[in-house]
């Protein structure tokens, strides 16, 4: 997060979540102004361009909930009073996978509002040699300035202007509806497995995702290459699957493979 926030040139923070954090810890607070016989609004370390969540599940669920007005509206409420976010806006969480006492699972509400879940598996040898160099050896230079704030608001919005064909269209629609059970285009294992499909927002993130794809390739256009790229990541975290799947440790990433598999494009 430090470095994309030097690259990006945008202010970052980074909030612990622990246990005992509070929603007032992230959102910020009125405080009494020493002096002054009234409330000032203390901002929390929401208020940045980038703020990494970090063991966000570590938090309780009525502190998770505190990024909910974050994320969807980009702002934040304090005592009936509203404070805009400052865009760009966004944020990045961890969960610590193998620590699980202590921990509280993140509501669907909350996961449905992330674009992506990105599993980090372990380095291969080049990529170990890579961070060992790095990390203890000389120092290294520090990241330069690539982009500005405004720059990536711009790329945004021209991003929301690539073309999407009406068959491409329809096959990301049709993938969303895939994972819903009982859908004349659910495939065995998503009626056998899963208890809820994905939401609307797992189609606008598949959309949003492979204009970006087909930006960075140099096109004008999506393609159906660019929604099955990105369908795993932006649908893995969408479903939620029954206690069947979970004896049989059937994982939603198998789940969505088969969906592409089987929905036909076009």
């Amino acid at each position: 997060v430090t470095t994309l926030g030097q690259v990006f040139n945008i202010s970052y923070n980074r909030i612990q979540f622990t246990p005992d954090l509070m929603p007032a810890d992230i959102t910020g607070t009125n405080l009494v102004t020493p002096g002054r016989d009234q409330f000032e609004f203390k901002p929390g370390p929401v208020f940045a361009n980038l703020v990494l969540a970090d063991e966000i599940n570590r938090a309780t669920p009525k502190t998770q909930s505190a990024l909910l007005e974050c994320m969807q509206e980009k702002r934040v409420t304090v005592f009936g009073q509203t404070w805009p976010l400052t865009l760009p806006f966004f944020v990045i969480a961890t969960q610590n996978p193998l620590e699980m006492e202590g921990t509280y699972p993140l509501p669907e509400a909350q996961l449905d509002r992330f674009l992506f879940k990105i599993l980090i598996h372990y380095p291969s040898l080049n990529e170990l040699k890579e961070i060992v160099i790095k990390t203890t050896g000389e120092e290294q230079a520090a990241p330069r300035a690539q982009m500005s704030g405004q720059e990536i608001i711009e790329f945004n919005r021209l991003a929301r202007q690539v073309p999407i064909a009406e068959k491409v269209l329809e096959y990301a629609l049709k993938i969303l509806l895939a994972t819903h059970p009982g859908n004349p285009l659910a495939g065995e294992k998503v009626n056998l497995y899963v208890k809820v499909g994905a939401s609307p927002r797992g189609v606008q993130s598949i959309i949003l995702a492979a204009k970006v794809i087909a930006l960075l390739d140099g096109r004008f256009n999506v393609s159906f290459a660019d929604l099955e790229r990105v369908a795993l990541p932006a649908l893995r975290h969408r479903l939620i699957l029954n206690f069947e799947a979970l004896a049989e440790m059937v994982t939603t990433d198998e789940i969505v493979q088969e969906i592409l598999q089987t929905v036909e494009r076009g």
